[in-house]
């Protein structure tokens, strides 16, 4: 096996890790298969800079065609955003994968995966009334998720992290547990 047929699977085996049953409940059937593979082939290329504005026109592109490569009933930006900032944390974390695309030089520019412990997490930590009311990832819109990354990137700057890395900090303790 050559290194770019070994950092394809890797690809692969970070988006199928990244769309599990519960990251697309409720969205219908065959996202999950449609999402890993269209992430499987995403060209990481662009993510690799360190410009924010070069990394967020990344970020929205492909998002636009994630959607568009989910079952027509359901496009809906939301789900398309949650589930590549997934997969983006995850390539991230792969020593191969941030490696071979120098992701590590737009690691402040990932975003929080918006779900409803992420943004409870949020709201715990906002002032009253700061942000919108969650009504899940089907109804999350750009705006609304702006509103959101920038409660994120206040919080990991006190806490002196990416923003990208409140979701492993979230996940990977208690749901309940208010670390920091």
């Amino acid at each position: 096996m050559n290194s770019a047929d070994f950092l394809e699977a890797v690809q692969a085996f970070a988006a199928r890790g990244s769309v599990g049953a519960s990251t697309v409940r409720g969205q219908g059937a065959g996202v999950a298969a449609a999402a890993r593979e269209h992430l499987a082939r995403l060209d990481l290329g662009p993510f690799a800079t360190s410009h924010a504005a070069e990394f967020h026109d990344a970020l929205d592109a492909a998002t636009l065609c994630l959607r568009a490569a989910l079952p027509r009933n359901s496009r809906n930006w939301g789900i398309s955003r949650k589930v590549l900032n997934i997969f983006l944390r995850n390539t991230l974390y792969s020593v191969h994968l941030a490696d071979r695309y120098r992701l590590a030089q737009a690691e402040a520019f990932f975003e929080l995966p918006l779900d409803s412990i992420s943004v409870s997490h949020l709201c715990a930590r906002a002032e009253r009334g700061a942000l919108p009311r969650w009504r899940g990832v089907k109804h999350l819109t750009p705006e609304v998720s702006a509103v959101y990354q920038d409660c994120a990137r206040r919080v990991a700057r006190q806490w002196r992290i990416a923003p990208v890395h409140l979701d492993a900090i979230w996940w990977g303790t208690r749901p309940d547990s208010r670390v920091a």
